[in-house]
């Protein structure tokens, strides 16, 4: 598993978001992006850890949402990305957002980086305000830099970035017979009017994702079974799709297909709303294959996993369910037995005591009555 190693150019004991940013940067990034960038800064200024899974499950994405949201910045040059020889990253060196960016090693601090030892994610303030620099003799060698745990998300293929549509664009777009249609249509199973967002939103599924008018009316079709009509959502599913190479409505219907509804029970039920990645398929597989678990059992696993956590909920139930098959439990009921029993012992399992003058056989005396008894003997001997 690799780690993430994230620098910063200067210091300060609170977030600041620099004009720059909110001049140059906020209008073309999606919700994604703003949002990643975002509480990354905030945890830095915070000295909090996270990792590449904790960003995606604190913002429902899918790891691949979040190591786009970085390439996105890293191509804007607001952050510098460091890459292992398989291309999973491995390093974050966050930039000034105030000035221009300029040119840096990636992978190694450079003279007048402000670096703080952590075993997590690195504990630093935030990158956007103006603050001293330090010295080179201040900055520690690589081993002390702060480092990101990170989970073996795999290299995400190459997906456009969404364009800042003009005026003009999307009036062209709209302006053609057949998007006129699908516009109408995507109204109708959306029940509201499209605003400028959203048709900028279905211009990129179309444009740059290449989705067909029959592809495209299918991906809102197929959100919408399922109760999504957020745009947001919708490109997702299109990002999701385009990196699998679905060309065809039929694709995507045999893609789609390949998970029966159980599967989305436990997604929701973990608080996942995104079609399951591969290694999420595997949890749930081998939870019902190998475990031979229950849709139920699963479920109550999930309950309690999301009551105690809320990162990582897959290892957490991985835990839960693995527990469970060691003790035998085969269906909910085990679980109620399973329960009670931890529960007795706990409460009947006497203290042990590390006193070792109570290390013998302990014995309950009435002493009332044995005082009795020697009254009585003696008064008989002195009758």
């Amino acid at each position: 598993m690799g780690v993430l190693t994230i620098y910063q150019d200067n210091y300060t004991d609170s977030t600041v978001i620099s004009n720059r940013f909110i001049d140059e940067y906020m209008q073309a990034a999606n919700d994604a992006q703003l949002k990643i960038y975002l509480y990354l800064i905030r945890m830095v200024g915070a000295r909090l850890d996270t990792s590449i899974g904790d960003i995606a499950d604190k913002f429902n994405y899918t790891e691949k949402d979040v190591v786009r949201a970085l390439k996105y910045w890293e191509k804007n040059r607001l952050l510098l990305l460091d890459y292992d020889e398989r291309r999973n990253i491995t390093g974050i060196h966050l930039m000034d957002s105030s000035t221009p960016s300029v040119s840096m090693t990636v992978g190694a601090p450079s003279v007048g980086m402000a670096t703080y030892p952590s075993a997590g994610m690195a504990a630093y303030p935030s990158a956007m305000a103006a603050a001293p620099t330090f010295a080179a003799s201040a900055v520690p060698a690589a081993p002390a830099v702060p480092t990101l745990a990170a989970s073996s998300a795999p290299a995400v293929p190459a997906v456009p970035e969404k364009p800042n549509y003009t005026a003009e664009q999307l009036q062209a777009f709209k302006s053609e017979e057949d998007t006129a249609r699908l516009l109408f249509v995507a109204e109708q199973y959306l029940k509201k009017p499209l605003s400028a967002s959203d048709m900028r939103t279905i211009l990129f599924i179309m444009d740059k994702l290449g989705f067909s008018e029959d592809l495209t009316d299918y991906l809102i079709q197929y959100c919408v079974d399922r109760g999504k009509r957020d745009l947001r959502y919708i490109e997702k599913v299109a990002l999701s799709w385009a990196e699998q190479g679905v060309t065809t409505p039929k694709q995507a219907a045999s893609l789609s297909g390949k998970y029966d509804k159980a599967v989305y029970d436990i997604m929701r039920a973990l608080g996942r709303g995104n079609m399951p990645t591969e290694t999420e398929v595997a949890y749930i597989d081998r939870w019902r294959k190998l475990y031979g678990f229950g849709t139920d059992v699963i479920l109550a696993a999930c309950e309690r996993t999301v009551l105690a956590t809320d990162n990582h909920r897959f290892e957490y139930a991985e835990s839960i369910l693995k527990s469970w098959y060691k003790a035998g439990v085969h269906h909910k009921n085990d679980i109620i037995s399973l329960d009670e029993n931890h529960h007795r012992a706990k409460t009947v399992r006497p203290a042990a005591s590390t006193n070792k003058f109570n290390q013998f056989t302990q014995h309950d005396y009435d002493f009332d009555a044995i005082q009795r008894a020697l009254e009585k003997n003696i008064s008989e001997q002195l009758v």
